[in-house]
């Protein structure tokens, strides 16, 4: 049976912290791990910016409130649905995700949680795992799944290596370049003609 991991942001809704940094126009908070490969060096870096520029907790749940999926997720989710189970795996925060899940037809989600100050400021990130995508996708495999990865920045690769089968989408150039043995696409056509041809292969070699 067929399972599929996929990252959030930028597969499903667009980057919540390029809209945040577009919003309060502090452009640093631009970088993602499209940029930084280091997960944890990223987020450090966050936290320090929004210290230095007073912003809380509420600040970016007011720019996330205002978001929307990208055009044509939920239309794919819900044909995805038919054919697979889905988890999304991400490294976003429980935090930031609920709105953004309401309007996808609330897919189940593994990601982390934020620690928050009496004053609403977020003191610090708690990661569920270590290099927890890659140990999703490796669960389920222990569970007899197949599993097909979905990802599009550096902190996806592990879990698309970990994978039976992986699937880069729109990644940016460098990560494309970097990790070109993964087929790609980008847009939900494409996606839907690359899992359903996985699925077909996948059956054969059953």
């Amino acid at each position: 049976m067929f399972v599929v991991c996929s990252d959030l942001e930028g597969i499903f809704t667009p980057e919540i912290w390029i809209n945040v940094a577009e919003i309060t126009g502090i452009a640093e908070l631009r970088l993602t791990t499209r940029d930084i490969s280091d997960y944890n060096v990223l987020m450090k870096k966050r936290l320090a910016i929004l210290g230095e520029h007073n912003l809380k907790l509420a600040d970016i749940q007011a720019v996330i409130a205002g978001m929307e999926p990208l055009e044509g997720a939920l239309e794919f989710l819900n044909w995805l649905r038919t054919i697979a189970p889905l988890i999304i795996v991400s490294d976003t925060y429980v935090e930031f995700a609920d709105p953004l899940l309401e309007k996808l037809g609330r897919p189940t989600l593994f990601c982390n949680t934020l620690s928050v100050n009496g004053n609403g400021s977020i003191s610090g990130f708690n990661l569920r795992q270590q290099d927890g995508k890659k140990k999703v996708a490796m669960a389920l495999k222990s569970l007899n799944y197949e599993v097909i990865a979905v990802g599009d920045s550096y902190n996806d690769i592990t879990m698309l290596q970990a994978a039976d089968y992986a699937i880069l989408y729109r990644p940016p150039d460098n990560v494309k370049a970097e990790y070109n043995q993964f087929p790609t696409a980008y847009n939900y056509t494409e996606l839907k003609a690359h899992l359903l041809l996985t699925m077909k292969k996948g059956e054969k070699n059953d």
